[in-house]
């Protein structure tokens, strides 16, 4: 009556149009719309040129990226060094990792996914550092500790925490 069979994996729906092979290597930034699949290796930032919820990027579990990720539909089952923006929808993999900030409306985490990062929700676009935008309108989330407090061991110029220790 009750069988004990295994659920097949959720596909996200959508066609991808663009392919990078696991033997290749990409360095600089991609815009695409459509669906796009990597395997490979990208050095620079993947941009969706789409605003709808349509564009999809899934990251497979031997693709990596060094460098932002913004797209509405984001599925991440591979290595991320950077940023992740994703304004409808993220699914991170169980073998996600991601070293950098994640930014999300909707999000799907399967046990075994990591994020070395801060992980901020947003239901409203608008409200996330940087807006999806076409090549040449993306512009990179400062870094620079000026929303820091003086104090913090973030702003350019304080002395690190260890060190106030030493001074003493």
């Amino acid at each position: 009556m009750f069988s004990k069979k295994k659920q097949k994996a959720r596909r996200p729906h959508g066609r991808f149009d663009t392919l990078i092979s696991a033997k290749t290597r990409v360095e600089g930034d991609i815009h695409f719309t459509g669906g796009l699949h990597i395997d490979g290796r990208v050095k620079g930032s993947v941009v969706s040129e789409e605003q709808a919820d349509s564009a999809l990027l899934r990251l497979s579990e031997c693709g990596e990226v060094e460098g932002d990720i913004v797209a509405p539909n984001i599925v991440i089952n591979g290595t991320v060094k950077g940023d992740v923006y994703a304004l409808a929808h993220l699914e991170l993999a169980g073998k996600a990792a991601i070293t950098g900030n994640v930014y999300y409306n909707l999000i799907e985490m399967e046990a075994g996914a990591s994020v070395n990062g801060n992980m901020v929700h947003s239901t409203d676009p608008d409200t996330l550092p940087r807006r999806l935008s076409g090549p040449g309108e993306s512009q990179p989330v400062e870094r620079n500790g000026a929303d820091l407090p003086e104090d913090s061991p973030g702003e350019p110029g304080a002395i690190p925490i260890d060190e106030r220790k030493v001074a003493e």
